[in-house]
């Protein structure tokens, strides 16, 4: 079962505000804190939400593996024919990578190959490990992005180590 964000708190797809897109961008920050430290990593959080507002799945950079990236990680717990994911949201701390070394699949390219049609994240990619862009790929194919800019801070903080080159609990 995945835990949501408050407890017996559901939203429906066509009921979806801005309150119900910070109360997820907000647990997903609160994902992020889970990360293993890294120095060369950012630690990000995601769900991916159904359209009647339950949490299909979540996941957390390095989860699992070194290598794993938050969107890859939830994804990776649903079946890629999961017919739900046309009508879901994937909530990120950060906006999805448009490219990476580690994995031979940015997430932004997994988001389009799951089908699902609406991203809402709280902080652009910084141009520390790769140049960023996952939003605007997702754009060009038609994928609705709504960046929520007000809790980048929140996102940051997770990674303020990260951020001024020093690894330390902060980073994870």
């Amino acid at each position: 079962m995945v835990s949501r964000p408050h407890p017996g708190w559901v939203c429906r797809a066509r009921e979806l505000s801005t309150t119900a897109d910070r109360r997820w961008l907000e647990f997903t920050i609160g994902l992020s804190r889970r990360c293993p430290p890294s120095r060369t990593a950012f630690s990000v959080g995601a769900v991916v939400v159904a359209d009647d507002g339950v949490a299909l799945a979540t996941g957390y950079s390095r989860e699992t593996s070194p290598h794993d990236h938050a969107e890859e990680a939830a994804l990776g717990k649903l079946p890629a024919c999961d017919p739900r994911l046309a009508a879901a949201t994937v909530y990120s701390s950060l906006e999805p990578c448009r490219s990476r070394a580690s994995r031979p699949t940015p997430c932004a390219q997994l988001i389009l190959d799951a089908g699902i049609r609406r991203v809402v994240i709280a902080w652009l990619e910084p141009p520390v490990f790769a140049p960023g862009g996952g939003a605007a790929l997702l754009r060009e194919a038609g994928i609705s992005v709504i960046e929520v800019p007000d809790l980048a801070a929140q996102a940051r903080a997770v990674n303020a180590d990260v951020l001024s080159g020093t690894d330390g609990p902060s980073a994870g």
